[in-house]
């Protein structure tokens, strides 16, 4: 099947991250720490392992930190150079974008994903394009994007990444509703439930932080009325297009850490801590003389 790449990604960033204040009162959540670095950088670094391009972050008021963490650091570099850490320089300056990766919008309220993904549209264009949601970090061995893009080259359309929960936790998450056989990885849809009573889900398959969109989501967007909470919602305006395009969920491998929440944020700097080469070991003697 022959289709456009996917060679740009929308990250929303504009949000206020009230579920972990105080600590995003002065610093983005975007930018809170995972063992040493932030949390944006993990997302990035998916993103490239993806093949992306062109990151397009859609910003708002009391980000402009983030903006600075993809740039130069001069005296800070400087010192680094001049005192030798040369280890640490590298690790610095590999994180910086190319000419051309990166893109900053502004959403200039607080009117939902739906509204920021919208914002991108005169970057993105008439391609297809990834939305990563900049505080879920997905621990796998592939990276997940890559995982999706590679499924999106199989069937086209719009893609939608999942995570099967038990059926009990299924009210908690918004649901995917397949239109066939839900035993595979990749299952064809019919609709999306948003946080289903217990018990009436169509699916275990909870909606995460990553999606392959076509274009032709953006003029669904910009007549997309409020939704729930009062927010232009990316959900209804997927659930609109559903009706003329292709949409398949896809159940990526790995292990997906919600670091939007405080216990979600505290299993990430666990988990992937106890994976480093080089802090394992001590932090999992760390954590053991704690409990």
């Amino acid at each position: 099947m022959s289709q456009k790449r996917v060679r740009k990604a929308v990250l929303p960033v504009a949000g206020l991250g009230t579920r972990v204040l105080p600590g995003t009162k002065t610093t983005p959540k975007e930018l809170l720490n995972v063992v040493d670095r932030p949390i944006l950088s993990y997302i990035v670094e998916e993103g490239r392992a993806a093949g992306i391009e062109h990151f397009v972050f859609v910003t708002g008021r009391s980000k402009g930190a983030i903006e600075d963490y993809f740039d130069h650091q001069v005296e800070l570099e400087a010192q680094l150079a001049a005192k030798g850490k040369t280890a640490i320089l590298e690790q610095l300056l590999a994180e910086l974008p190319k000419p051309g990766e990166m893109s900053f919008v502004r959403q200039m309220a607080p009117l939902g994903l739906g509204h920021a993904v919208w914002c991108a549209r005169d970057i993105i264009g008439d391609e297809p394009f990834a939305v990563m949601l900049p505080d879920v970090i997905v621990d796998a061995e592939t990276a997940c994007l890559k995982q999706l893009i590679d499924a999106y080259d199989s069937v086209g359309g719009n893609l939608i990444g999942v995570e099967p929960v038990p059926d009990s936790e299924c009210h908690k998450y918004g649901v995917v509703d397949p239109s066939g056989d839900a035993s595979g990885p990749l299952v064809a849809m019919k609709g999306m439930v948003e946080k289903p009573p217990t018990g009436t889900a169509p699916s275990n398959l909870s909606i995460a932080g990553r999606y392959i969109l076509q274009p032709e989501i953006f003029p669904m967007l910009a007549k997309q009325g409020k939704g729930a909470g009062g927010e232009i919602q990316l959900t209804d305006a997927m659930a609109a297009l559903m009706g003329e395009q292709a949409f398949h969920a896809f159940a990526y491998q790995g292990v997906t850490h919600d670091c939007g929440d405080k216990i979600g944020l505290l299993r990430a700097n666990v988990g992937l801590a106890l994976k480093r080469a080089d802090l394992g070991e001590a932090a999992r003697a760390a954590i053991t003389a704690l409990l």
